[in-house]
């Protein structure tokens, strides 16, 4: 057989935390490989912010992230920070834009954020491997040794950027958790985060009307709260609100929706009622409701009945369904259409620093593989850049 080709560095996984890495190791004068099974890179970029790439967010701390250690991530969100990346989105001339919460967008295309990691490798000299699988790994004295497409490569170095579970059409599999086991490392149980609910056949069928309504609201798990948008669909519950949470939800646990955070609903009903006591209940409700979330509560509450013909009771039973509904989801549409993975690459055995393996040498694991999760808006990018850059300066 020919003698194997030698790298610096081999990464597996061209995404986001891999091209970090590859532009952080070609710019300190590492051979670097990049690989990828997908016929383009960065497709989880491209795809991302409605086509327009929510690529950071500014306020990005360790409280916006999950994991059995919360402190992991502290390292390397300080030495590579959301306002280094966006240093980098401006040398290149990308036009950006803020929206709520911190969180920043292309005012363009997502492709431009892809172009601007490959034009960083080009400059690094990293290569880039795009239909090709790594194969037959192995440890040596010197580092590692693969099979990409029928030739042997031995790096010092290697990288898994491989991602999680989620979203598996656009190619993702278990491939870093696999490597992971097969090292020695321990992974924590993965799950699909920032997904939609599912609901029973019975809730569907009564909310089935209200498909498509969307509306402001706090959905809260446990102490834990996020004040977004939640929408209805046809197979549940949707929006930034709920897939935030159902990162901290667990099969069989309950969740409560206030849908009108501003207002005290059963007082604002007295209110009316005393007021406009000729006034129908859904129209009371829609000053602080969608008019057809309205209209449906209105309806199964009171009927034809006025206000003036409601009790106190009455308006304190929907007071409570609107401002403290409490369901209990079936499960989530699963990683078919969950944007991140919990769980994954167990940090006790990482060096928070650098991302190492702590009894592997040479062997890094970074991004979305590692047991560290963002909220929605922008996290998880900068915990793939900061990861990927951290382990960049060290292989």
């Amino acid at each position: 057989m020919k003698p194997a080709m030698a790298y610096d560095v081999v990464i597996v996984g061209a995404g986001a935390a891999g091209m970090m890495c590859a532009i952080a190791a070609g710019r300190r004068g590492r051979r670097v490989l990049v690989l990828d099974h997908a016929r383009a890179p960065g497709e989880k970029i491209r795809i991302s912010g409605g086509g327009r790439c929510n690529f950071t967010n500014i306020d990005a701390g360790p409280k916006n992230y999950l994991s059995e250690n919360p402190a992991f991530c502290i390292s390397a969100l300080k030495r590579y920070s959301p306002r280094d990346f966006l240093a980098l989105v401006q040398r290149h001339g990308i036009a950006w834009h803020e929206k709520t919460l911190g969180q920043l967008f292309c005012d363009g295309s997502a492709r431009q954020i892809v172009e601007m990691l490959l034009a960083e490798m080009r400059d690094a000299g990293a290569e880039l491997r795009l239909g090709v699988e790594a194969t037959a790994i192995e440890r040596d004295a010197d580092g590692f040794r693969l099979e990409v497409a029928g030739a042997r490569l031995a790096c010092r170095a290697l990288v898994i950027a491989s991602g999680g579970r989620s979203i598996p059409k656009m190619g993702a599999s278990g491939f870093g958790y696999q490597l992971a086991e097969r090292f020695g490392l321990r992974l924590v149980p993965t799950r699909p985060g920032l997904v939609p609910f599912t609901l029973d056949t019975a809730s569907l069928e009564r909310l089935a009307p209200l498909a498509g309504v969307a509306l402001d609201c706090v959905a809260s798990h446990g102490r834990t709260r996020f004040r977004e948008a939640m929408l209805f669909t046809h197979r549940g519950l949707s929006g930034p609100a709920m897939l935030q949470i159902s990162s901290y939800w667990r099969e069989g646990e309950e969740i409560v929706v206030d849908m009108a955070p501003e207002t005290d609903m059963f007082a604002a009903l007295k209110g009316a009622r005393s007021a406009h006591g000729r006034q129908s209940l859904a129209t009371a409700l829609a000053t602080a409701l969608p008019r057809r979330l309205a209209q449906a509560i209105g309806e199964a509450e009171a009927g034809t009945r006025n206000l003036a013909d409601l009790s106190d009771a009455v308006l304190r039973r929907v007071g409570e369904a609107v401002n403290r509904w409490t369901l209990r989801p079936q499960g989530t549409e699963g990683y078919r259409t969950a944007e991140v993975t919990l769980g994954g690459v167990d940090t006790r055995d990482l060096d928070s620093r650098t991302l190492q393996a702590l009894e592997v040498p040479g062997l890094y694991f970074i991004g979305e593989v590692v047991d560290v999760t963002g909220w929605l808006g922008g996290y998880n990018f900068q915990w793939a850049w900061a990861s990927g850059w951290c382990a960049g300066q060290a292989c």
